[in-house]
């Protein structure tokens, strides 16, 4: 390919010529992000409809212990807050990994790869984009659950930033690994729907670990194999500004292992983009 030719040979850039790229990729997003309103509605109403209907609803039959993070008997739509702003974040991810399989079949693909820029320097610009979108998806969730009485400690509105970025990159890799395997526009929400559901639904966003434990020790151990879990779990410790370091290790790790088969992935020689005629091409 192209891109691949004129990186090898083109004279190195220096940092400001990333920074440019970075921020036109940003920008990019940005602008599609403000065009596409519907998209920043549809990314609330989902975790809001949770939390003033499906918690209310519940809030009186799903008690939840004192746990850690926790240092006293919480509200039902208290726990499943830090399970929402994961949701936003899962979804935001899924909705990147559509608009390059847009991007893909438009053509414009192609015109981005064949940057001279690497190409894990394009697809993680690409990824950054799409976590900075997220965050202020979360932010305005988190104002408006403010607003309905969930009230975590000031400080933790800061202490989460770290975690929200950590995760947003495991879940935007994830969204672009996938991107690389769906074929065409149109099989995309069938795929999303075998991604998206069952990881939520199997994980700690709903339920205390332990509480799914007691009810089945095989769905058990789906959630602790669910990388999903530990983005929540993550954002949950963060909120009261306590780390939890075994969902940072595996959030790290599986980040790393998503982001390297996503670059696999869209290298025009060796990844699965190339057994479909490239990204762009009439294959893809």
């Amino acid at each position: 390919m192209v891109g691949a030719t004129a990186g090898s040979d083109a004279e190195p850039y220096g940092a400001g010529a990333y920074l440019i790229c970075l921020r036109g990729i940003v920008w990019r997003e940005a602008l599609r992000f403000i065009h596409q309103r519907e998209r920043f509605v549809a990314a609330l109403v989902r975790p809001l409809v949770w939390l003033f209907i499906f918690a209310a609803g519940f809030r009186s039959v799903l008690g939840v212990s004192i746990i850690p993070p926790y240092e006293t008997y919480v509200l039902y739509e208290v726990y499943i807050t830090p399970g929402l702003i994961a949701m936003i974040q899962l979804f935001n991810g899924m909705q990147s990994s559509l608009s390059m399989v847009y991007d893909r079949e438009m053509g414009n693909m192609r015109t981005l790869l064949i940057s001279p820029f690497p190409r894990w320097f394009l697809l993680t610009s690409k990824l950054l984009a799409g976590v900075a979108v997220s965050l202020l998806q979360v932010y305005v969730f988190l104002a408006i659950a403010w607003w309905w009485g969930i009230e975590p400690p000031l400080y933790g509105y800061l202490a989460i930033l770290p975690a929200l970025v950590v995760s947003g990159l495991m879940l935007g890799a994830l969204g672009m690994l996938l991107s690389s395997l769906i074929k065409q526009l149109e099989n995309f929400a069938g795929i999303m729907n075998f991604v998206i559901f069952p990881m939520f639904f199997a994980s700690s966003a709903l339920y205390p670990l332990w509480r799914i434990k007691e009810a089945s020790n095989v769905l058990y151990d789906i959630c602790v194999l669910n990388p999903f879990t530990y983005a929540v779990e993550l954002i949950r410790f963060a909120l009261y500004g306590q780390l939890h370091e075994v969902s940072l290790g595996v959030l790290a790790g599986c980040t790393l292992i998503f982001l390297a088969g996503a670059i696999y992935a869209y290298n025009p020689s060796k990844g699965f983009i190339a057994r479909r005629g490239g990204p762009g091409g009439a294959g893809a």
